[in-house]
């Protein structure tokens, strides 16, 4: 694990002494693929330790207190050199937004990225609010969503900003859009140098000029 280094399911911490930081990377674990965090490592993986009982009390209160809903975890110690390391994994929640407080107080959902954890854009809140739906067997889909469709038959990928620019309509409608879209398992989401893209799901081809989007159901 440590010859890994932190990467998306493994972060490293050194100390608890903010368990709000602690929160946060739990959190992330749970809102994205879940993940292990190492307390008593350096972030180059230099093992330093930890006073196991008492750092333990403040790792579980970041899972429980400082993160809502609480987070399920499993705990470990190991033994490194005589030096004590305290394993917390954390599975993938299906209860998301998991959310820590931030510096100023206010609750915020995050997500992993590669070895950082960032804040989930709203669009992603909104995706987690429809969960998967079933599509309906036809719809009517608007002007600026059948530009998308024409625009991925020719790109691999769009971001929020630029579905907003071709189709000429505002943030929250163009979230509400993908959002939508990604519910039904049209679209999927990625990151990609962090910008959160839209692509299609699977190898279905769009239709160039849809007025309904045929789907099989």
């Amino acid at each position: 694990m440590l010859n890994e280094g932190e990467h998306q399911q493994q972060d490293f911490k050194f100390r608890v002494d903010d368990a709000r930081k602690i929160a946060r990377t739990l959190v992330a674990f749970a809102n994205t693929d879940g993940g292990r965090l190492l307390i008593g490592v350096k972030d180059n993986g230099k093992v330093v330790g930890v006073n196991a009982e008492e750092d333990f009390y403040v790792a579980e209160a970041a899972a429980r207190v400082h993160s809502k809903p609480e987070i399920i975890f499993q705990t470990r110690l190991w033994d490194y050199e005589g030096k004590t390391v305290i394993e917390f994994y954390v599975p993938p929640s299906n209860c998301r937004p998991h959310m820590a407080m931030d510096e100023d107080g206010k609750w915020q959902a995050y997500i992993r990225q590669n070895d950082r954890n960032i804040l989930a854009q709203s669009v992603i809140l909104k995706v987690w609010k429809l969960g998967f739906q079933r599509k309906p067997e036809t719809w009517q889909y608007s002007q600026a969503e059948q530009l998308l469709f024409r625009y991925l038959k020719e790109n691999s990928s769009i971001s929020l900003s630029k579905f907003q620019k071709i189709g000429r309509i505002r943030r929250d409608r163009a979230e509400n859009s993908l959002a939508r879209l990604v519910s039904w398992g049209i679209l999927e989401m990625q990151h990609h140098d962090g910008v959160l893209a839209f692509l299609p799901a699977g190898e279905e081809p769009f239709s160039a000029d849809p007025i309904r989007f045929e789907k099989p159901v």
